[in-house]
């Protein structure tokens, strides 16, 4: 005999308390926190708890059901993305076996929210995307929504020079809850412009997407006709543009929304040359100020006080100096995925005079900046 399935009402409801990053969840019997088990279960099947009867199931497949792909498409409108100022490509730390470090995560995107940011790039080139296998990408841009996705806004860096990889990716970051996709151009292996045209074609369809243009590192330029040439899809947010203030401006003129992709750029392409904001590294480190960049009109003097943080921050490839400065700080652990190392000493030497000319009180976490020696440094070339 088959019992009948029990009534969600009598359910129990399972609170989990929130850890102290502020990372909360309430599980109840429609969450996903409790474990899905079966409405039926083959005859003469039985529980040796209960006197020959079922457990208490914690729920049933139809209490929790994938949100259909409508509602995760018409989640985030398109202009709820192009009205931030202020988003971070936020770092990933990790544990000295190599694991991310939520952690040091979670409190790093309270400060982030607490300094003023709008919206966070997951798994982008300064959060070490690259690095991780796409399931770990996946994991944590779920993880972000599901811990911050109501007090910021979740960008998915879900790009690939693989159109096939690009649209999968896509799929399941939407699929987790992000609010909008970051799209590269194809790298290494470039492409044409028809290509580029019809590789940001297959992904736009799935929700709001900014288009990340930065040749120093593609080796090859998102020329301005293939961005006019998918302005008119309804969910391309816009453009993060490193190639400067001129392309800026000839974007915005158009009535595209563009983010600059340079920090030391981003003051005189926000309040000079039309730019809605910046994607920014250095709100990693000081987001109430960058936040101030960004909404408290021309501001010179901020921006010439900035400018020595911004310059160090790219002395290496970002996200060396990134990855340094915040184990300076005490905000993560000094471990590095290889092939990224720490910056040599006497640059480290360097951010703690930079901290002292700021302020240590505009920077990120509690402890004192200090200088971290070679031996306290973990290189992890597994994990």
């Amino acid at each position: 005999m088959i019992s009948p399935p029990m009534p969600t009402h009598l359910l129990p409801t399972r609170t989990i308390s929130p850890p102290s990053n502020g990372c909360a969840a309430t599980a109840s019997p429609s969450s996903p926190l409790i474990a899905a088990w079966p409405r039926r279960f083959p005859s003469g099947l039985h529980s040796v708890a209960g006197r020959g009867k079922f457990s208490l199931a914690a729920i049933t497949l139809d209490d929790y059901l994938p949100m259909r792909s409508t509602e995760v498409k018409n989640r985030t409108s398109t202009g709820d993305i192009t009205s931030l100022r202020l988003i971070t490509a936020v770092k990933t730390p990790y544990l000295p076996d190599g694991r991310f470090d939520l952690e040091a995560y979670d409190s790093l995107i309270n400060m982030q929210i607490e300094g003023g940011a709008e919206g966070v790039i997951v798994g982008g080139t300064t959060g070490e995307g690259h690095l991780m296998s796409w399931d770990e990408h996946i994991m944590l841009i779920g993880h972000t929504v599901n811990c911050f996705g109501t007090r910021i806004k979740v960008i998915g860096n879900t790009g690939s020079n693989s159109t096939r990889e690009a649209v999968h990716a896509t799929e399941q970051g939407f699929a987790v809850g992000m609010h909008a996709a970051l799209h590269i151009n194809p790298y290494y292996g470039k492409t044409s412009t028809d290509g580029m045209i019809s590789h940001f074609e297959a992904v736009l369809p799935m929700g709001p997407t900014i288009i990340y243009n930065v040749p120093s590192r593609t080796a090859q330029d998102i020329p301005p006709e293939v961005i006019m040439a998918i302005s008119g899809y309804p969910n391309m947010a816009g453009v993060k543009e490193c190639v400067g203030h001129e392309r800026v401006k000839h974007y915005t003129d158009k009535g595209i929304a563009v983010w600059s992709g340079n920090d030391d750029e981003c003051h005189d392409s926000r309040w000079q040359y039309g730019a809605t904001g910046v994607i920014s590294v250095a709100s990693n480190l000081v987001p109430g100020l960058m936040h101030s960049l960004m909404y408290e009109g021309e501001n010179a003097t901020l921006n010439e006080k900035l400018l020595p943080l911004m310059k160090w921050l790219f002395c290496q490839p970002n996200p060396i100096a990134l990855n340094t400065a915040l184990a300076q700080l005490g905000v993560a652990r000094p471990v590095f995925r290889l092939p990224y190392v720490p910056l040599p000493l006497e640059k480290r030497i360097e951010f703690v005079r930079i901290v002292e000319a700021i302020g240590r009180e505009n920077f990120v976490g509690q402890k004192e900046v200090q200088i971290l020696d070679d031996d306290d440094i973990v290189l992890i070339s597994r994990y």
